[in-house]
């Protein structure tokens, strides 16, 4: 029997890639640098799980001077900390969208009694934006857990986050369904037994 539903963030409940990537750019441009991430760098970059990661990944593989390699990486809170201002604003501003169905699917599974969980390596700032820009200032009470990649041990492909969102909805995954849009997303599910 069907007791919960479970969600990736970004690029599941919404295609918020691009969004992410102007934010980024955003950001580069306010901390004086002038990196600027094409869209095909920044496909690149996905590959690597979670903001602050991604930006050490970049800077790591650039190539510049040590003091300066040292500068950056004490530069990433703030820098991910300014992008994720940027994209908040971005998404109040109307710019992101569920994508079709979301709404409706959630809307059903609440109706129905199925719990609803998020899990994602997104910050709780950048989850709380989306949701009330797209379903109300109410809507991350709907969701019985929500679940960051920084909560866990090892990010996707690893199931933990899967693994600690079947714990805090205390159901067995057999009775779970996992919504994800990556490779690394469906390998953790998958892994977790949902």
């Amino acid at each position: 029997m069907l007791k919960a539903l479970v969600f990736d963030v970004d690029g599941t409940l919404a295609d918020t890639e691009e969004i992410h990537r102007a934010a980024y750019n955003a950001a580069f441009v306010a901390h004086g640098m002038s990196w600027y991430w094409t869209h095909q760098r920044y496909a690149a970059l996905l590959a690597i799980s979670g903001g602050q990661e991604r930006l050490r990944y970049a800077i790591r593989s650039q190539r510049m001077s040590h003091a300066e390699r040292r500068r950056l990486l004490n530069l990433v809170p703030a820098l991910h900390g300014t992008k994720t201002r940027f994209y908040r604003e971005f998404v109040a501003a109307g710019r992101v969208h569920l994508r079709p169905g979301i709404a409706r699917l959630i809307g059903e599974a609440r109706a129905a009694g199925v719990e609803l969980a998020l899990v994602s390596s997104t910050t709780p700032a950048n989850i709380d934006a989306l949701l009330n820009a797209n379903l109300g200032h109410d809507a991350r009470g709907w969701f019985r857990v929500v679940t960051g990649g920084a909560e866990v041990a090892q990010r996707k492909p690893a199931p933990d986050i899967f693994k600690r969102a079947l714990a805090d909805l205390d159901q067995p995954a057999a009775h779970c369904v996992a919504f994800e849009d990556t490779a690394a997303g469906v390998a953790a599910a998958a892994a977790a037994g949902l």
